[in-house]
This record gives structure tokens, sequence and C-alpha cells, in this order.
């Protein structure tokens, strides 16, 4: 089946359900970006790690629930997560980085003939799951359909560690016109999982960022007149301290590139079973 491309398909798959947008990516027909897509649908980060590690890797996320909000958990040896819907982990996002010691060496659109008996996956909440919402409300998202992944910094807040896991917070930023801020504030935070509101809106320096055309990971995005850098905790925090742990192998998905799941984007903890 012929891939479909971001720029120009992604305004007709802004108009299809999590069900049908997870078989497309399964079938290896979509592989781009996902902000946007999907309203009313929570998308999650993946991480994926030898389940010998599986216990401190779930702390360190029941720690940091701001940058990590845990929604889903597999059984070890399992690549599905019935919580969330109809998904195999091996092959339902659009991409995946593979690390050893630390170090992504490759990137895969499925997982397949790397999954492993022992392996346990976890889904961390993204913001990218507000994006629909926001354009929705008339927010406009510049970063939004144009086949970039938003930028992402390490801040100078330290993470509570379990284990290897450890170091900064990592945020996502996107500009945001000043007057749309308040608004932006208050319906982020009906997205408990993907996030919730802001942690840090203005002067990056606060929060130890010294340069936003230099992102640690995604792509730089201008700060127009009339627009304010608007901070929120990314998942990401999670792939960095994956990276730090050095393990021999480790999965995440790429970033931009989230799982579409089945769970209402404003589902809060205790709305559905995590196992």
């Amino acid at each position: 089946m012929p891939r479909l491309t971001t720029s120009l398909f992604y305004d007709n798959l802004r108009l299809v359900d999590a069900d049908k947008l997870r078989r497309l990516v399964r079938m290896g027909a979509y592989e781009g970006h996902t902000g946007g897509l999907a309203s009313g649908k929570l998308q999650a980060n993946v991480v994926i790690v030898p389940s010998r590690f599986a216990g401190d890797f779930h702390q360190f996320c029941v720690r940091n629930p701001k940058a990590c909000p845990l929604v889903g958990v597999s059984r070890a040896g399992s690549p599905l997560l019935p919580a969330l819907g109809d998904i195999d982990i091996r092959t339902d996002a659009p991409q995946y980085n593979i690390y050893c010691f630390g170090e992504v060496i490759r990137q895969k659109t499925d997982i397949i003939d790397l999954w492993r008996d022992d392996f346990a996956a976890f889904a961390l909440g993204s913001s990218l799951t507000v994006e629909a919402a926001l354009i929705e409300k008339g927010v406009r998202l510049r970063s939004v359909g144009r086949g970039k992944s938003l930028p992402r910094f390490r801040t100078g807040i330290m993470t509570r560690g379990a284990g290897p896991f450890g170091g900064e917070m990592v945020v996502s930023m996107r500009p945001i016109r000043r007057g749309d801020v308040d608004k932006v504030r208050a319906l982020t935070a009906r997205f408990p999982l993907a996030h919730g509101s802001p942690i840090h809106v203005g002067e990056p320096s606060i929060i130890g960022i010294r340069n936003l055309a230099a992102p640690d990971w995604g792509d730089a995005v201008d700060i127009m007149e009339g627009e304010v850098p608007v901070f929120w905790a990314s998942s990401l925090t999670a792939q960095d301290a994956l990276a730090r742990a050095e393990l021999a192998i480790s999965i995440t998905v790429s970033p931009g590139h989230m799982l579409i799941t089945d769970v209402d984007a404003k589902a809060d903890s205790g709305a559905f079973k995590v196992w």
C-alpha cells in the first residue's frame, strides 16, 4: 500500500477516526507526525524496556506524573495494550527509535523483528493530544501540519529519580498569541493525562533554557510579533532518562510520532485500568 505523506494528506487525515488512523499506521501507509490528528483521543508516547528494569521505570513515572503521565503498562512479553484499544505496540506507532547503551542506533516503522519475551511496554500521555482541541478553539499552532517536530528542551528542573532513571525535565514549546494564553491554560488543564496546563509561560531562562533557536530535540520555531513561548512538561523526559540509563537495548516512539489510543482525551487516571 502506498505511503501517505503529511504534506499531501494531512488535512484529510484530521478527519479520520483513531481506529482507522491506527490501521493505516499498522499497514505502513502512514509514517508521519501525529500532532493535530485523532481529535478527542489520547495520544501516547511509548517506552519499552527489558522487564528487569520495568519496576524502576514504573516508579520513575509515578514520581514524576506531570512529565510522565502513565496511561498504560503491558504484561511482560505481551505487545498488546488492551486498556488503550486494539493496539499492537510493535506496529501501531508511525516510527520507533532503537537505543543501544543510550544512543539511537536506528529508526524503524515497526519492531516486530526486535520484540522479545522479556520486554515491558509503558504508554505515557502526550501533549500532542491537545493540539486538535486547540485548533478547534481557534488557537493558531504554526508547527502543526508542516511535517516538523515540536521543539523540545532540557530544562534545569530536576526529576525525582528511580534506579538508573533520572535527569532533568524536558519540555515542549509552542508559540502562542498573547491574547490566547489564558484560553490555552484553561483548555489544556482539562487534559490531565496529556500533561495538563503549561509549566511556564514567557522568559525561557527562568526554567534553564538558554536558546530557543537551538532545541535539544525537534525543529526550531520562531516567536513572532505578538506571541509568547509557552512550555509544557514533555514525556520526552522519560526518553531522556532512558538514554541516560544506558540500557543494552530499549525502544521508544520517535518524537512527534505518537501512538493513537481509544482513550478519551480528557480522561483522568481513574477512568480506565492501567495494567
